[in-house]
C-alpha cells in the first residue's frame, strides 16, 4: 500500500476497533488509521475531505461493520458506491453477520470483500493480521 493511503475503520464496538487497529499495525501497516463509530461520521468525514480538496491528495480503504448506529454499514456502502468520486474507495465489510442474503447485498452494492468476524478472540486476531498482510500489497486508487 502506498504511504499516502488512509485506512478508515467504521466500527461501533470500541474493543473490536482497537483489536483491528492494533493487529493491522502488528502486521506491518504503518499508514494512518482513522476510526469512526457510526456511519454518519464516516459520510461526514468523506464530505469534509471532498469540500477541503483533501480527497484528491490521498487514497483510502474502508473497513466497514454492518451493524452501526445512526447510519448502518450497508447504507454507507450504498452511498459511497453511488458517489462519482467516492465509488473508487475499496470497501471491505468486517462484520459478525454471516447471513448469505446480507453478503449478497453487500457484493451487489459494490463491496470488494466480506469478512465474517470469528467469535473466538484468537481467530479474530489472526483474521485481522491476515487482512493487514493483504493491505500491504493491495493497490488503492487515488480519487479524482
Amino acid at each position: 500500500m502506498e504511504l499516502d493511503v488512509n485506512v478508515v475503520i467504521g466500527e461501533d464496538d470500541e474493543g473490536h476497533a482497537l483489536l483491528i487497529k492494533r493487529n493491522l499495525q502488528r502486521s506491518g501497516i504503518s499508514n494512518p488509521i482513522l476510526h469512526f463509530s457510526n456511519g454518519k461520521l464516516i459520510l461526514d468525514f468523506f464530505d469534509e475531505q471532498i469540500s477541503s480538496g483533501e480527497i484528491h491528495k490521498k487514497g483510502y480503504i474502508l473497513l466497514l461493520d454492518i451493524q452501526m448506529p445512526n447510519i448502518g454499514g450497508i447504507e454507507v456502502l450504498e452511498t459511497l458506491k453511488q458517489h462519482e468520486i467516492l465509488k473508487k474507495i475499496p470497501v471491505i465489510m468486517i462484520t459478525t453477520t454471516d447471513n448469505p442474503q446480507e453478503i449478497e447485498t453487500c457484493h451487489q452494492l459494490g463491496c470488494n470483500s466480506y469478512i465474517v468476524k470469528p467469535i473466538d478472540y484468537e481467530k479474530f486476531i489472526d483474521v485481522i493480521k491476515r487482512l493487514g498482510f493483504f493491505l500491504k500489497i493491495v493497490q488503492v486508487p487515488k480519487l479524482a
